[in-house]
């Protein structure tokens, strides 16, 4: 592959329908063969950004410039639950006038069922004719071995398969197979680590590093981030729409260099309105001279030139408007034993096990998908077996039993707080946030309008104060769970994927919040980098055993059932 792929992106301007502008002269390039990420807070036009450069929308100012053929990967792999096939999949991310002939086939076999006459035939002859001219031979043997890579079978097994019987992983591990593998130097693709599991995300690492591709890829996974990404493109909010800063190297060295830039741009306002100052007081001083004395009036002229001038361009460019998330988790202090299993089994998941967590550990629940680790964390949540008054959950969120044979029991003092992974709350529908905190319920005391005002501030949620809970966007709906749970007074923190839908700043956030909880926290988590923040891990492992780990660990293969 020696063409040279590369994007260009001069000036972007993109203003939304109600006139907000969410996009402010976003300048920068994706250079040929470079593994580009574009990060930034949810909602500051990242999926906006990719679909201008895929030609989706168009943009109000500005131009994209760019080379090689473009594979795109859009949101919604992962997430498709319509009547398409595993071929419409694979069709979804192949070039366009691949795509356009596959759908000729489709439309002619229809029209030929439908009629069956001989315009029909004529028409679906061409077809097929169209088809291997486009390459579709071809492109069919790379998806034979792109079926087998992501669903274990060949391409004729798989093709008329629903979509939807794949799970979310397989969806994305499938389309990001075909991209790889097929012919486009230029890769676009939104969040394409979504759904995959941690080999699938290491598996995509060695991908991006491997391809003499030119990608360019929006994730919130600063793990990937660290390990796949040579350069870091931030879209940062401001007062007029997002601008776009560019970090020329991996995540490792990223947040220092966002707070180095952040205290140069301090020191240069600094100097800035100093020099204003001066220059402000050197015209009222030629203007006073000015008024006794003529031959001062040329000087009062030129102070004034100079103001005019120093004011037009203008003091540094401001402060990138930080997302001000500081979660303050506070919990208390409980007895030293927080946590006793003994011989718990979580009936036809995990076979027996006993451990014990002490006040202040930080645990780790690890292990594949369908372990049980979840439900493990639910039983904690329902307060264990036989639960003292005191041990029921500092919520409304509702909880299914847990069947399972031994007992956890839960240390005095300890109240469960959980945090859903599916942020589903019935109990939160149809209200706003203001309403909730306002009301209260059984387990916190409602806030007055100013409280509740300066709490949903502090998680970043201002803004959103008078819609429903609802209406809010995954991150939005996990930094309101996580602020009910501060309020209720929750001594034990049962985490299940908590940053699955957090920014990266909200992330950050939360980690220093868990860092300051006075309290014991256990979280279920597939983010390698938030892992590191953890004492101990439990490891929910492939042969039905739980064991006791100090290192994370990753590779536990899904848990070999009699099915």
């Amino acid at each position: 592959m020696d063409s040279v792929a590369h994007i260009d992106v001069s000036g972007i301007d993109y203003f939304l329908s109600d006139g907000t502008q969410l996009l402010n002269g976003v300048t920068f390039k994706v250079p040929d063969g470079t593994k580009t990420a574009l990060i930034g807070p949810n909602g500051t036009g990242k999926t906006t950004l990719f679909r201008i450069i895929a030609g989706d929308l168009v943009p109000d100012e500005g131009v994209i410039g760019r080379s090689g053929n473009m594979g795109i990967m859009r949101q919604f792999v992962g997430q498709v639950r319509d009547g398409s096939t595993v071929r419409d999949l694979l069709v979804s991310a192949a070039p366009p006038a691949l795509a356009a002939a596959a759908r000729e086939v489709d439309d002619a076999e229809l029209a030929m069922v439908e009629h069956d006459d001989e315009p029909s035939q004529m028409r679906y002859a061409q077809a097929i004719v169209d088809w291997g001219d486009a390459g579709g031979y071809d492109v069919e043997t790379v998806w034979d071995e792109v079926c087998m890579a992501a669903l274990g079978l060949p391409f004729d097994r798989a093709q008329h398969r629903p979509a939807s019987s794949l799970s979310g992983g397989e969806q994305k591990r499938l389309v990001l197979e075909a991209l790889f593998a097929g012919p486009d130097d230029l890769l676009l693709l939104d969040e394409p680590d979504n759904y995959l599991d941690v080999p699938g995300k290491r598996w995509l690492e060695d991908k991006l590093n491997e391809s003499r591709k030119t990608v360019f890829f929006i994730s919130h996974d600063r793990e990937l981030l660290n390990n796949a990404a040579g350069r870091i493109v931030t879209l940062e909010p401001g007062i007029n729409g997002a601008g776009a800063w560019i970090h020329g190297g991996g995540f490792g060295s990223y947040v220092e260099a966002r707070a180095d830039r952040n205290a140069r741009f301090e020191e240069l306002r600094k100097r800035w309105d100093e020099e204003h100052v001066k220059l402000k007081e050197l015209v009222n001083m030629y203007k006073n001279k000015a008024a006794f004395r003529s031959d001062m009036a040329n000087r009062y002229h030129a102070a004034q030139t100079r103001l005019a001038k120093f004011l037009e361009i203008g003091p540094p460019e401001a402060l990138p408007i930080e997302q001000n998330v500081q979660m303050r988790l506070k919990g208390g202090r409980t007895a030293k034993r927080a946590i006793v299993a003994e011989k718990l089994e979580l009936t036809g998941l995990m076979k027996p096990f006993s451990t014990e967590v002490w006040f202040g550990d930080r645990v780790g629940v690890l292990g594949s998908n369908g372990s049980g680790k979840s439900h493990f964390l639910r039983l904690l949540a329902t307060g264990g077996t036989d639960p003292e008054r005191e041990h029921l959950p500092v919520s409304d969120v509702e909880i299914a039993e847990v069947p399972h044979e031994g007992t956890v029991k839960l240390g005095a003092r300890i109240r469960p707080g959980f945090f859903a992974q599916t942020h589903v709350r019935p109990d939160l529908l149809g209200k706003t946030l203001l309403e909730i905190l306002h009301r209260g319920d059984e387990h916190r005391s409602g806030l007055g309008r100013e409280a509740a005002a300066g709490a949903l501030d502090g998680y970043g949620l201002a803004g959103q104060s008078e819609q429903k809970y609802e209406s809010l966007s995954g991150g939005q709906q996990a930094r309101f769970q996580i602020l009910l749970l501060q309020l209720s007074g929750a001594t034990l923190l049962l985490l299940d994927e908590p940053t699955d839908n957090l920014d990266l700043h909200s992330a950050e956030a939360l980690e220093k919040a868990i860092d300051h909880f006075e309290g014991t926290v256990l979280a279920v988590t597939h983010d390698r980098w938030f892992a590191r923040t953890f004492d101990r891990f439990l490891v929910f492992g492939s042969d039905g055993k739980v064991y006791e780990s100090a290192e994370p660990v990753w590779d536990e293969k899904r848990v070999e059932r009699v099915r």
